[in-house]
């Protein structure tokens, strides 16, 4: 992970253009949805349900990609090519890899809904 970019701050800026006083809402409903998200991708791990978890990984990137966190993002778009090549012992590792970057991105948005509090 060293020396990737954990968040794109100026697609966060342009959020907060666009958002205005939902901008802090939307920081708390992202961080909800990726616990969730979170949640769906272990199961589908722990079911071996290939297509579940490329499907899961999928959506997830998007989210990830609107909040302009792009480590996020990229390891979810690994997560997905494996999903699809059924490398469950890859996306285990890659899920690993998924939960550290989501602690950092938890700590790197609160920060930032703090600065609205």
């Amino acid at each position: 992970m060293h020396g990737r970019m954990h968040i794109d701050m100026a697609v966060l800026q342009g959020l907060q253009d666009v958002m205005a006083e939902d901008y802090p809402g939307l920081l708390e409903a992202y961080l909800d949805d990726s616990e969730e998200r979170l949640r769906a991708l272990r199961e589908a791990l722990r079911q071996c349900d290939a297509g579940a978890l490329a499907r899961t990984a999928h959506s997830f990137k998007g989210s990830c990609s609107n909040m302009g966190a792009v480590g996020l993002a990229q390891l979810c778009l690994e997560l997905e090519q494996a999903g699809r090549e059924a490398s469950l012992d890859q996306a285990a590792t890659l899920l690993r890899k998924v939960e550290l970057e989501i602690s950092v991105v938890r700590v790197l948005f609160r920060a930032e809904r703090r600065r609205f509090a």
